[in-house]
């Protein structure tokens, strides 16, 4: 049994999640878990919500509320909405934590210990008319880079590009009441020197590299190889804001700053993890995982995350192993980086802010779990961005879940049912038909490589193939023809077929849970997803004799009533 370690970016607390954040970092990293532990791995599951920052404030500002307010609602929204999408972590925890501050801390002071932190003056904006320095998120203005008018202090919405806040042009205050000119000023702050660390990440680029055998998606490794190309610089880890991770420093220039919410932020991966093994009384197990060699650490996130996991978080950790503590091991850096593109709507990046996102709650209300996970899956943006639309679901869901694969699954059953007495019949010698047969094992065997190899969308087109080739089949030989002709014939066909469903059923576990076990259940399978039953085939289950249950419609179509208004 292996050891795993898998992470989904920390959502920002700020919001309610909607279907661009489930299609980045969380479905994918849900599906590859559970597949992960039906081939009989330990996999620990690991995510919370990121309560820092000052976009938080901000929202906090405008409502008039406090920021722990606002963390404290969206916390509890967005782990019922994740639940409701059946996506299932094994801790949600929270970076405002007393005991996430006090880890945060510590990676720190370890860091500024080791060399990696200095002080430096920099330039600051300031607001005159609110008598404030304004950190990034309290700044607008035109990217350097793409030349993107409402760009924010320390990033770009529009190119994913990063910068120092003084290279923003056009700077003006986004604050509620406060759209004046800043200014620039002196003012003190905290920086991790990611220079110290070019050569060293270079190097774990180069073993992560195309062709190497832990080569990570391209979008994540070129993002982070055109990084290193440019030559990394060091990165200001501070603020301006009263809300966040205090600097562990007796200085008074610290007054009023706080740690950088991007600092902070993936350190919550391995709070997270130490908390959940307190909650399990094994408060030391969680090095099993960070510092064991053995155990692959797998990141699920959007593109617009890459430099940070690709190189600041690893340059954290390699910095943090330069100041060993007696009797520990040194931090493992991440195995795989697994980057999404983004999930447009009307063409656009979903944005909260903008409103043009549908939220996770409210559609799971409406159309169930199961299409949720199928079309955000059948639509993923592994590769390139994707674009949601109301009509393309209606289609996908009409067209593909219940004509294709629920019709077939269906329309077996239900004859084995009706014109067999319900028993799975005996085939007897298959001759032609164990083409068909092997057809199936090879779908079972595909989607497992496409699974291991982070390829979902693929994957879940292969088990639609699968029912797609099935209902050709029995049109095909029709056994409602042979039931009256030829009776071993037919009943060579529908043991065929329902080794096809129950291969479907197997294949859907990662993907859809409780069409999968719905599916299973017919065949007296109590536990589809017992740890390790990976290995399981049809012919595991699909014995003759057995006598099967009634089975129900599994997608009942959409009509046009059922969509928002205008789709």
């Amino acid at each position: 049994m292996k050891k795993v370690l898998v992470t989904s970016a920390l959502p920002y607390a700020n919001g309610k999640v909607h279907l661009g954040h489930l299609a980045g970092a969380y479905l994918p990293a849900d599906i590859y878990v559970r597949w992960r532990r039906l081939k009989g791995d330990d996999v620990l599951f690991i995510c919370g919500s990121d309560e820092h920052g000052v976009p938080i404030t901000l929202t906090a500002l405008k409502r008039g509320c406090t920021p722990q307010e606002v963390v404290d609602e969206f916390h509890k929204a967005n782990g019922e909405a994740f639940a409701a999408a059946d996506v299932k972590f094994d801790i949600w925890g929270r970076t405002s934590s007393p005991e996430h501050h006090a880890v945060t801390r510590e990676f720190f002071t370890r860091l500024l210990n080791a060399g990696h932190i200095d002080r430096r003056e920099i330039q600051q904006y300031y607001s005159e008319k609110s008598k404030m320095f304004l950190p990034d998120r309290y700044i607008v203005g035109t990217c350097p880079k793409c030349g993107y008018a409402e760009a924010r202090g320390d990033q770009c919405d529009n190119c994913g590009g990063t910068y120092e806040v003084a290279e923003l042009a056009g700077p003006r205050c986004a604050l509620p009441g406060d759209d004046s000119t800043p200014v620039l000023k002196p003012s003190l702050h905290w920086f991790l020197k990611l220079d110290d660390f070019q050569k060293r990440l270079e190097e774990f680029l180069a073993a992560h590299g195309e062709g190497t055998p832990d080569q990570w998606r391209l979008n994540a490794l070129r993002g982070a190889q055109g990084w290193l190309k440019a030559g990394l610089r060091a990165r200001c880890i501070t603020r301006d804001t009263t809300w966040g991770v205090r600097i562990p420093l007796d200085d008074p220039a610290t007054e009023g700053k706080r740690l950088y919410v991007w600092f902070d932020a993936p350190i919550g991966y391995v709070t997270f993890t130490q908390q959940l093994f307190t909650q399990r009384g094994s408060p030391e197990a969680w090095r099993e995982y960070w510092q064991n060699p053995d155990c692959p650490i797998i990141h699920f996130i959007g593109k617009d995350n890459i430099p940070f996991h690709c190189i600041t978080f690893p340059a954290m950790l390699a910095g943090v192993n330069d100041t060993p503590v007696p009797g520990q091991s040194a931090y493992r850096l991440p195995t795989a980086v697994v980057a999404n593109e983004f999930l447009n709507f009307g063409g656009e990046k979903g944005s909260k802010s903008k409103g043009n996102a549908v939220e996770i709650g409210a559609f799971v209300e409406k159309y169930g779990a199961e299409a949720l996970r199928y079309y955000i899956t059948a639509i993923a943006p592994e590769d390139a961005d994707s674009n949601f639309t109301w009509e393309d679901f209606a289609h996908r869901y009409n067209g593909e879940l219940a004509d294709i694969l629920g019709n077939f699954v269906h329309r077996v059953l239900t004859f084995t049912v009706n014109k067999l007495g319900r028993r799975v019949p005996e085939p007897g010698e298959l001759g032609p038909h164990q083409a068909f047969v092997g057809e199936t094992a090879t779908a079972l065997s595909t989607t497992a490589a496409l699974l291991d190899g982070f390829q979902f969308r693929n994957a879940l087109a292969t088990v639609l193939n699968c029912a797609r080739a099935g209902n050709v089949y029995f049109d095909t030989n029709a056994p409602w023809k042979s039931l009256k002709t030829d009776t071993a014939e037919c009943n060579r066909v529908l043991y065929a077929c329902l080794g096809r469903v129950a291969a479907i059923g197997l294949l859907l576990r990662p993907f859809l849970l409780r069409s999968s076990a719905a599916i299973l259940q017919n065949f007296g399978v109590t536990e589809p997803f017992a740890p390790g039953s990976a290995g399981l085939r049809p012919e595991d289950i699909v014995k003759p004799g057995l006598l099967l249950g009634k089975p129900e419609v599994l997608f009942k179509k959409l009509e046009p009533k059922d969509l928002p208004s205008g789709q």
